[in-house]
């Protein structure tokens, strides 16, 4: 079932190159093309009509995870009347025969698993003015991935699940372009998480001055990683500068696919600041529900998700 093996990966029975992960780039209408040559399988989101010669198309739920709108619709949909036919360019690329329009074996097989997991992982990842949406999906020991920052190019991966891992961390790969610095916030603190809430939403809101009496009701709680409170004035910079220095975020939410219904199981956050990403965790203390902000690197998002995803093997016991 859906585990994550983060140990190092066994060699595969048919050979190391068959075993490592395969992408390939489709434009829009040719996963479109792929989708209805697989048996009109389903995708993990819905793609638009066709648009017209004058690039009008309806907006679906697509577009609106991709916060797009306005005149930034109106060149999406212009773009994606551009773009060539599908059968043509899939064919000259060898991903579909010509003539019987079969498709690639490899290609067939990931569009299907995306059709038919038994566990779904959908990341969206805001970092360096860079939006991206990725759809995983696991079943049995294969794991076929979409993911596209545009809505109009899509990487269609394919991977054997003890590659899993590495395949997450390259979605938490923060871009190159993307400056990073010195970071006011600690690697490791706990911290109510009522108090997190409410002081970043008054910070966010220009309400600095109610973060100090804020933090005062929550006097002693806010820890590091030796277990010393922090003083409020501390505690107070502490939220101000999560506050400050967010500059993106990841959010992976994991669920449970059995026939046609799907549970929602659980949630993993992750926000960027000045330095790099920063995990919350949330847990309880005390008998408060506290979070823990602790600095992480990219491949250490499956170990974030492994938990969550214990649950559901746990569930499909």
């Amino acid at each position: 079932m859906a585990t994550i093996d983060l140990g190092p990966p066994p060699p595969s029975p048919e050979g190391l190159l068959d075993g490592l992960p395969r992408r390939v780039t489709l434009t829009q209408p040719e996963l479109r093309c792929v989708a209805e040559r697989a048996g009109g399988a389903p995708l993990p989101f819905d793609l638009p009509p066709d648009v017209d010669g004058a690039g009008t198309g309806s907006r679906t739920a697509l577009d609106d995870r991709l916060g797009e709108g306005g005149a930034e619709q109106a060149a999406y949909a212009e773009a994606l009347a551009r773009l060539p036919d599908a059968s043509s360019t899939l064919a000259c690329r060898g991903l579909m025969e010509e003539g019987s329009e079969a498709l690639d074996a490899g290609v067939l097989g990931a569009v299907g698993l995306l059709a038919t997991p038994t566990v779904a992982v959908d990341i969206d990842v805001t970092a360096g003015g860079i939006q991206a949406r990725c759809w995983h999906r696991q079943s049995g020991n294969a794991v076929a991935a979409l993911s596209t920052q545009d809505g109009l190019v899509f990487e269609l991966a394919w991977f054997p699940t003890w590659a899993w891992a590495a395949e997450l961390a390259r979605v938490a790969v923060v871009p190159e372009d993307h400056p990073l610095g010195d970071s006011r916030v600690p690697g490791w603190v706990d911290l109510p998480h009522e108090l997190a809430d409410a002081a970043i939403e008054a910070a966010r809101s220009h309400r600095h001055d109610v973060v100090p009496a804020l933090v005062a009701q929550h006097t002693g709680r806010v820890t590091d990683d030796t277990g010393e409170a922090l003083s409020d004035d501390e505690a107070t910079s502490l939220l101000a500068a999560l506050a400050a220095e967010s500059q993106g975020r990841l959010r992976a939410l994991v669920a449970e696919i059995s026939g046609d219904e799907t549970t929602t199981v659980g949630v993993v956050a992750w926000t960027l600041v000045a330095d790099g990403w920063r995990s919350l965790r949330p847990h309880e203390a005390d008998g408060r529900l506290h979070v823990e902000v602790a600095r992480v690197i990219p491949e250490a998002l499956a170990g974030d998700l492994a938990p969550v995803l214990a649950r559901v093997r746990r569930a499909a016991r």
